[in-house]
């Protein structure tokens, strides 16, 4: 790892930028550092993972002992528990996909989801971010990992430099928690489905938080009262706890896009093609 500390006061702001597969991290607090730090992350080559949720893509929310909300919880996209498990609160809750209980579907997504967590633990990771706060970062695409616990305080940036399907993918090896109102920010280009969270224990998303990405983890999930998740919420072996929170599998398309999503969804159907019209109108 390239490591430069240009600050010696709190007031500093990190940017992350990437050189083969390491990492070039860079403080600053001088007026003049953001023109020059520009050349530097633009020309950085990308680290790019390959993660796909196959199955598990149509799933907004899965959990493997329960899923359950409390207050006016909003799901897009389908519902799912193992047939072990249960599922409470809706309504007041509402679901605007396809509820499994167990059964075929959920199983293979549930197998794919495994198959994803599997896959993002076995990434090179291109920085180690143990010890940092996400919030305040700007992170370009590639393997962040942390070998115990992550926080997001604030407003974590990510940045696809103009790549569509560019990924970005965490490695946390115990718990992610998020500040109450803590928040991320996409820019040039980056899509909420295109970044993954895997979670080797649990998550707690703050109250008010609004976040992006997939979180897969291993234990629980809980969704603290008003949060919100573009993205989905799976739990492979525990419950996911939802508190007057949405979660919806992708952001709202832009406007020139709309009437495209609308056309594919009536040829395709609602349901799997979700999934397919998200993944048709990535590549138009």
């Amino acid at each position: 790892m390239f490591a430069f500390d240009l600050s010696s006061t709190p007031a500093s702001r990190p940017i992350a930028g990437w050189y083969k597969s390491g990492a070039l991290v860079v403080k600053y607090n001088q007026p003049w550092l953001p023109l020059a730090l520009v050349a530097i992350t633009v020309w950085q080559p990308q680290v790019r993972a390959s993660i796909d949720l196959a199955s598990a893509e149509g799933f907004a929310v899965m959990g493997a002992s329960a899923v359950t909300s409390t207050g006016g919880t909003v799901i897009t996209g389908d519902l799912g528990v193992s047939s072990a498990g249960a599922i409470t609160g809706f309504g007041p809750g509402l679901v605007n996909g396809t509820t499994y209980l167990g059964g075929a579907v959920q199983q293979l997504a549930d197998s794919d989801a495994t198959a994803a967590y599997t896959t993002i633990i076995g990434e090179a990771s291109g920085q180690n971010l143990t010890g940092d706060n996400l919030g305040g970062l700007t992170l370009l695409p590639g393997v962040n990992s942390f070998s115990s616990s992550a926080q997001l305080t604030g407003t974590l940036i990510l940045n696809a430099e103009g790549n569509p399907n560019a990924q970005f993918v965490f490695q946390i090896g115990s718990t992610l928690t998020t500040a109450s109102g803590a928040s991320i920010e996409l820019i040039n280009g980056a899509q909420a489905d295109d970044v993954y969270w895997q979670v080797g224990s649990s998550a707690t998303i703050g109250t008010g938080s609004v976040l992006d990405g997939n979180i897969i983890a291993n234990t629980s999930i809980t969704m603290n009262t008003g949060s919100s998740l573009t993205g989905s919420a799976i739990a492979l072996n525990g419950a996911v706890t939802l508190n007057d929170s949405s979660v919806s599998l992708t952001s709202i398309p832009e406007p020139n896009t709309l009437w495209a999503g609308a056309m594919c969804l009536g040829a395709v159907g609602v349901g799997k093609g979700l999934s397919v019209c998200r993944n048709w109108l990535r590549q138009a």
